[in-house]
């Protein structure tokens, strides 16, 4: 793989850039999309052998704060509108099932991506590559720019 292939794969050209939601009055009720998001975790750590009894032992455990499956079964009930996962108990969920699609829906709101593990070292990596990319770019101006003075 040449040096330009292997800016492009760091830079985010071959991605879709996120964007954010469009703020649009009565648009932004997000109480279905949180229910569904913890659904879908505490069904996922089902498969892999956690029952919620177990998910709501260990993030009381965590938090210190009486977690209970009834909790759990409220916050996964679209119906039940004024009873969402809190925040506060959002990544502690997450943690106990090993599983992050509320932050990474989160992150998607404001239009971001989130990265975790090594996705955050590829990151870095390419960040560090572009401002080289730059500083050379910048470096060759200025040389040029000299043989020019001269």
């Amino acid at each position: 793989m040449n040096r330009r292939a292997v800016g492009a794969a760091y830079s985010g050209d071959m991605f879709e850039i996120p964007q954010p939601v469009v703020p649009v009055a009565g648009s932004l009720d997000f109480r279905s999309v949180v229910s569904e998001l913890v659904s879908a975790m505490l069904a996922d750590a089902h498969k892999a052998g956690l029952d919620r009894h177990e998910v709501a032992a260990r993030a009381s455990r965590l938090t210190g704060k009486d977690v209970t499956k009834n909790m759990l079964d409220g916050y996964t009930a679209p119906a039940r509108e004024e009873f969402n996962c809190p925040l506060w108990l959002s990544p502690v969920l997450e943690i106990v099932c090993c599983s992050t699609p509320l932050a990474n829906w989160h992150v998607g709101v404001h239009g971001g991506r989130m990265s975790v593990g090594a996705e955050t070292l590829d990151s870095e990596i390419g960040r560090v590559m572009r401002e080289r990319e730059l500083a050379d770019a910048r470096l060759r101006e200025l040389k040029d720019l000299r043989r020019r003075v001269k």
